[in-house]
């Protein structure tokens, strides 16, 4: 009986999503840098004219009690977790980050449903972690 009910759970397993950390930079510096600096810091050439300043995003883990905050990081870019300093969900680009759904792995352990370009730039974030 465990072994079928095993099985069962086996087959609608979802696998997790590789990361590009190349690509994920690539994206970064292509759609988010503006506001959050090339390096990630939130002094990008746009942060003055922002009403809310942009994340530090280096120091996500540090203010995180030293984990990275997969989930946060996901709803705040798909726009589960809107932010008000950009006036609708980010990025304001529009639906490049939407797509077909892939599974990553939160904080938790436990799967979160995104799309592929969010695990790239999940994937180039961590690495930028002070």
């Amino acid at each position: 009986m465990r072994i079928a009910i095993l099985a069962l759970f086996m087959g609608f397993a979802t696998p997790v999503a590789a990361q590009d950390v190349q690509q994920g930079a690539t994206l970064f510096q292509y759609y988010c840098a503006t506001c959050h600096g090339i390096s990630g810091t939130g002094n990008g050439p746009m942060s003055p004219s922002l009403v809310v300043q942009p994340a530090d995003l280096t120091t996500l883990t540090a203010r995180n009690d030293d984990v990275f905050p997969v989930t946060r990081v996901v709803m705040r870019i798909d726009g589960r977790e809107p932010l008000v300093s950009h006036g609708s969900m980010m990025p304001v680009y529009g639906d490049f980050f939407a797509g077909t759904d892939v599974a990553t792995k939160a904080e938790t352990g436990q799967p979160i449903m995104t799309s592929q370009p969010i695990v790239d730039l999940l994937a180039y974030l961590q690495t930028i972690q002070q």
